[in-house]
């Protein structure tokens, strides 16, 4: 039986606004009972061995004119996305700096007063600017711990005017990650035998792919056993791309087990969405992760999504199926979003119920 929580010593809230609020709550030693995310439970999680095997991909490799060079990290990626679904990226050009600054100033805008971040109150699945907590789902049974900053960064750039200096990291980590995730579409794209733009080309990724950043806070939990950042989940658009502020808590799920990231210093992880699994007729399949929560410290993610425009209609690369049937029927972009909200109230993907029989 999973264990109760523990008492506390002062009433807790009955409408939360902040996570952060909350857990800096004076004396807080329990969660309210629909935190509870965790109770029924027994997800098995592999020991580190495991986590020593997730692939490594050199970026400037797989960027490289050197044909031996490209070919070597292409093949490379092509194992990568097939067998784990999940790789880390290494000398992506992006400089540590970069990445420390947006870090820095995420974690700046969540230490706001709550008052000067509701003016970005989340309004909506396609609102600019959406500041919130837990996960946001009208229909969601259970909550979250954790606190967000979702901002669409392309095709038209948005971002808080605070604090001072955000919006314009803000604009260069996002225009590096649009880089970094075309080198990548274009590595998939010849990895299926297809021209290195094909994916780009028929998406239209380059023109007005839907791009969001999200800077998520997870602070320290009285009650981990119980509570969870995220749930299990696969990502919608083609790669997610995330850094973290050195605190573990992102788990990837891997041959049935739920396996702890430990990301090389200065990498990028790169989770694979259902976009790719449909472009790519089921060859590159989206990876199940959640984040996990801890009694000690705050963890700040960045978590940059990548995917075709929101009013493009996807299916598998046309020019795959010249050889093989489609695995799934097409659907808009909007659309699939929308159809995705409602199968993660269930831990489902709304790409099953496009699958063709």
């Amino acid at each position: 039986m999973a264990p109760t929580a523990a008492s506390s010593t002062k009433p807790l809230p009955s409408k939360i606004s902040s996570i952060k609020d909350l857990a800096e709550s004076h004396g807080l030693a329990s969660i309210p009972s629909d935190f509870h995310t965790l109770a029924d439970r027994r997800d098995q999680v592999a020991d580190d061995g495991l986590a020593a095997s997730i692939p490594v991909i050199d970026l400037s490799l797989l960027a490289s004119p050197d044909p031996q060079l490209h070919a070597h990290a292409l093949q490379q990626l092509a194992e990568a996305a097939a067998e784990w679904n999940f790789f880390m990226i290494i000398n992506h050009g992006i400089s540590e700096s970069l990445l420390q600054d947006v870090m820095n100033k995420s974690l700046e805008f969540h230490n706001l007063p709550v008052e000067q971040k509701n003016e970005f109150l989340d309004q909506g699945l396609f609102a600019p600017i959406r500041y919130g907590t837990s996960s946001h789902s009208q229909a969601e049974t259970v909550h979250y711990w954790r606190d967000y900053l979702r901002i669409t960064t392309f095709p038209e750039f948005n971002f808080p005017h605070k604090p001072t200096g955000f919006r314009e990291l803000g604009f260069e980590y996002s225009r590096q990650i649009r880089r970094v995730v075309k080198v990548l579409l274009q590595g998939i794209s010849e990895s299926l035998g297809l021209e290195p733009n094909a994916i780009s080309d028929f998406s239209g990724f380059d023109r007005s792919g839907f791009q969001k950043f999200q800077a998520n806070l997870y602070p320290p939990c009285p009650r981990p056993d119980l509570a969870l950042g995220l749930p299990p989940h696969t990502d919608n658009g083609f790669f997610t791309i995330l850094t973290q502020n050195g605190i573990g808590g992102l788990q990837v799920k891997h041959d049935g087990k739920w396996v702890n990231v430990n990301p090389l210093p200065n990498c990028l992880l790169a989770i694979p969405g259902d976009q790719l699994e449909l472009v790519s007729n089921g060859r590159y399949k989206s990876i199940w992760h959640r984040a996990m929560v801890n009694t000690r410290v705050t963890r700040v993610s960045l978590a940059v999504a990548n995917g075709p425009p929101l009013d493009k209609e996807m299916g598998p690369v046309p020019q795959l199926l010249k050889k093989e049937k489609p695995l799934f029927k097409s659907v808009r972009y909007r659309d699939y979003i929308l159809l995705q909200q409602k199968a993660r109230c269930v831990e489902g993907r709304a790409l099953d119920d496009l699958r063709i029989n």
